[in-house]
């Protein structure tokens, strides 16, 4: 996985999967939300997303009030956040 962002998009490359992911992914979001409420996040070809992602973007936007809005390449993850119900809470589009 391979991050790269400006001051409120956080792209995210390859496959979330693992706790290192996880962490990688909360510090750059930590650091950005220091700056802005609105963070756009780009999920360009990920066909999943960890638990503890997910929850950490509830805890985004329900705890710290910061409204995202995320891009996504893949039609499974699309399709994953749509069972969960996420789609209107991620504010989800598709890439």
């Amino acid at each position: 996985m391979e991050l790269t962002t400006t001051s409120d998009t956080l792209s995210i490359s390859g496959n979330i999967k693992s706790i290192n992911d996880f962490q990688d992914i909360k510090n750059r979001l930590d650091s950005m939300k220091t700056t802005t409420k609105n963070i756009v996040i780009i999920i360009k070809d990920s066909i999943s997303v960890t638990s503890s992602v997910i929850g950490y973007f509830n805890k985004l936007i329900l705890k710290d009030k910061i409204t995202l809005r995320m891009k996504i390449g893949n039609a499974e993850l699309i399709e994953l956040l749509d069972d969960l119900h996420l789609i209107e809470t991620f504010n989800v589009s598709k890439l």
